[in-house]
């Protein structure tokens, strides 16, 4: 194929070379004129900057001279920056400091070299003021506006584009240090000896604590392409360990290399987006929150997809986490505008179970180290919350089993309370006595030999699907979370009698995330695979239960209270008997000096009976008197108080987390406070006075040995 030629006239053709000569001619005057003037320039820049900064910030900056070297270069020597009324926060001997001239004619700096040598960074921590607390001063000028809208996308471009711009094409730095003197901690010194970038290629040393380890930040440099490859490791195969952070927030993490990688950033259908991974070898973390022993994770990665859009920013589904052999792709979700909504899906899809368990990181979950299975598991996890309407909150887990089967325990054999074992509750995280449940301890109680009147009346308040439900309750997660999203506070759990159950007789009693989804694990595995049958459950349940300051177990319970046999119990003690699950250490505050209850339990009395008789577990009340015909045994009622004293059982911290506190099910764990009102009153039903209702319980207890020793003086 052949273009036709197409003559240009000679006259235009000579217009055209004219009028580039003068373009040229011109741009070349103007670039002389500039460069004759850039020095001059140059220091009316300095000075504006450097009075900026004093006027917006309060920094203090100096600068012993300032030249051109080359035609794009500056160099500076002497520098510091001073806040006002802090120490100082950096100083630079000598830095060299080049720009792209391109970039630069459409506003754009981008550095292309960089060369530093002797330089200091000092970050002072003094109880709560810094030397970096002036970043967060506003300016003078700036009127903010709440009705401003920001858009999120555009702000992350422009924040990544400030970072990758400040990366050069070639660096060099010698004898940098960084400091951090914490008033609370010993200090934290990082001392880069050479960092250099040649061709992309980025080397560096870094000696901590000037004998403590040398750790190096090697890898690949692409701003240009916005391609990133980054890892960090110690010298001598040795682990990079991070001990300020064990000695400020008594956390410890060490690992053999952690590695990031940026693969691409741009908008993509009007959202940013930006791809790339986060891999890890060896982790080893302890906090206490987390678990109390060492978490060992071998080999982790995570391959992201981030979104940021005009109001949120997300991790997209198309994410993947590997541990070991398992995978799972996670979706999480904040949107900041018009209301706040947190959304978060997992997706772990089928893969064989045994993968799953070995993907456990050692140490996280004691009682499954070593189990085995065969088969294939499947997780999805769905959660919604828009903060506006928190009541509307979503929650979905499910674990769908295909083929899964035990073959072998781990540590725990999780079919153990089939048949007798020995307990041993905790109290303030101290082992109280071991008990015996089976037939050799005398307090022991089987199921039928338990009053109908108990086990309805605790079904009732405290778990009334457990014989449906598998071990969770949806629903009352779900309402849980409301709950406790609305409140500010942790104020209604969602456990149900197998949670509970497993919570106090598999695992140890410290309170850490790890210890809260094994417990979710282990309920699973026993409800799922019918390991332990429901009869089972609840009458290991009632054999195990606090029930009051050492109490334990309904045998003890019925015996302590009212001197019976769990089968002799009435409906109103069985009644009181489910009361006092939430809060055993609370259940002498709810007598009269005569032993029988005060008046503000009646109305949550009638209505645990009452929903017991609508559903036909207990006869209709005939008899006007109510369900709460119930008397305390005479020796226990020596250590009632006064009637005159009235105590707020649900303000008082009385007992140990461990205790097996029941969250109601299907309605708040205030159940009781609603169908009260939260009134207290004495026995002529006036309301009552309250008489030190901030009492704590070693107050109450003092003022039991004075009544008691009152008595004495008077006998």
């Amino acid at each position: 194929m052949h273009l036709p030629k197409i003559n240009i006239p000679k006259k235009y053709l000579k217009i055209g070379a004219w009028v580039l000569g003068v373009f040229l001619l011109l741009f070349l005057s103007i670039g002389v004129y500039a460069y004759s003037k850039r020095e001059a320039l140059l220091q009316k820049m300095m000075a504006k900057a450097i009075s900026k900064a004093d006027k917006d910030y309060g920094l203090k900056v100096k600068i012993g001279s300032a030249g051109f070297s080359g035609l794009s270069s500056v160099n500076m020597k002497n520098i510091s920056m001073v806040p006002k009324d802090r120490d100082t926060l950096s100083t630079i001997k000598d830095i060299t400091v080049g720009v792209k001239l391109f970039p630069l004619i459409f506003g754009d700096i981008k550095l292309s070299e960089i060369n530093l040598n002797d330089g200091a960074l000092n970050v002072v921590l003094r109880d709560s003021l810094t030397n970096l607390d002036f970043i967060l001063k506003r300016k003078k000028d700036t009127v903010s506006s709440a009705k401003s809208k920001v858009d999120l996308s555009e702000l992350a471009n422009n924040l990544l584009n400030e970072i990758l711009y400040k990366i050069p094409d070639d660096m060099e730095i010698k004898n940098f240090v960084m400091r951090l003197n914490d008033n609370d901690t010993a200090a934290l010194k990082f001392s880069t000896t050479t960092a250099t970038i040649i061709n992309g290629k980025l080397n560096s040393t870094i000696v901590v604590n000037d004998t403590a380890a040398t750790w190096h930040v090697n890898g690949k440099l692409n701003p240009g392409n916005k391609n990133l490859d980054v890892m960090l490791f110690a010298d001598n195969n040795k682990k990079v360990e991070l001990p300020y952070l064990e000695r400020k927030l008594h956390t410890k993490i060490s690992f053999d290399t952690v590695r990031t990688k940026m693969e691409d950033a741009g908008y993509e259908s009007g959202d940013f987006k930006i791809s790339g991974s986060w891999a890890i070898k060896n982790l080893v973390i302890n906090q206490p929150r987390i678990s109390s022993a060492d978490v060992i994770v071998p080999d982790a990665k995570v391959d992201a997809v981030m979104l940021v859009g005009e109001n949120y920013i997300s991790l997209d589904s198309a994410s993947t986490i590997y541990i070991e052999k398992a995978q799972l792709h996670p979706y999480l979700k904040y949107t900041l505008s018009p209301n706040k909504i947190y959304e978060m899906k997992i997706n772990a899809e089928e893969q064989d179970a045994q993968a799953i368990f070995d993907s456990f990181p050692v140490g996280l979950f004691e009682s499954l180290e070593g189990i085995q299975a065969k088969g294939r598991l499947k997780y999805n996890l769905d959660f919604y919350l828009d903060t506006s309407i928190p009541d509307s909150v979503k929650f979905e887990s499910t674990l769908t089993p295909t083929d899964f089967k035990i073959t072998k325990w781990g540590k725990t054999d999780l079919q153990k309370i089939n048949s007798d074992f020995v307990y041993t509750p905790y109290e303030y995280g101290k082992p109280m006595r071991n008990i015996t449940i089976g037939p050799s301890n005398p307090n022991f109680t089987r199921l039928d030999e338990i009053s109908p009147n108990f086990k309805n009346a605790l079904l009732t308040s405290e778990d009334p699907s457990f014989f449906r439900h598998k071990g969770f309750v949806e629903e009352s997660i779900r309402k849980s979370i409301a709950v406790n999203f609305k409140e500010k506070r942790f104020k209604r759990g969602g456990s149900t009698i197998s949670m509970q159950l497993v919570k106090n007789v598999y695992l140890s009693r410290q309170k850490t995330l790890a210890r809260k989804v094994e417990e979710i694990l282990i309920v699973w595995l026993i409800e799922n695979n019918r390991l332990i049958s429901k009869q089972r459950m609840l009458e290991v349940y009632f054999n195990i239960i606090e029930m009051g300051q050492n109490v334990y177990g309904i045998g003890e319970a019925s015996r302590h209270y009212f001197s019976k046999n769990p089968s002799e119990l009435t409906i109103g003690e069985g009644i009181f008997l489910a009361n006092i699950v939430p809060k055993p250490k609370a259940a002498l505050y709810k007598f009269m000096s005569d032993g029988s209850l005060k008046e503000y339990l009646f109305p949550y009395f009638n209505f645990i009976g009452g929903t017991m008789a609508k559903r036909g577990l207990t006869p209709v009340d005939s008899s006007g008197y109510g369900f709460y015909n119930v008397r305390l045994r005479e020796g226990l009622r020596q250590y009632l108080l006064p009637d005159s004293v009235v105590i707020d059982t649900n303000s008082l911290d009385m007992d140990d987390e461990d205790s097996m506190p029941i969250v109601n099910q299907e309605k708040p764990s205030s159940l009781f406070d609603r169908i009260t009102n939260s009134v207290k009153k004495d026995t002529s039903g006036k309301a009552a006075t309250k008489v030190d209702t901030a009492k704590t319980p070693k107050q109450i207890r003092q003022e039991k040995r004075e009544i008691k020793r009152k008595k004495k003086e008077g006998g």
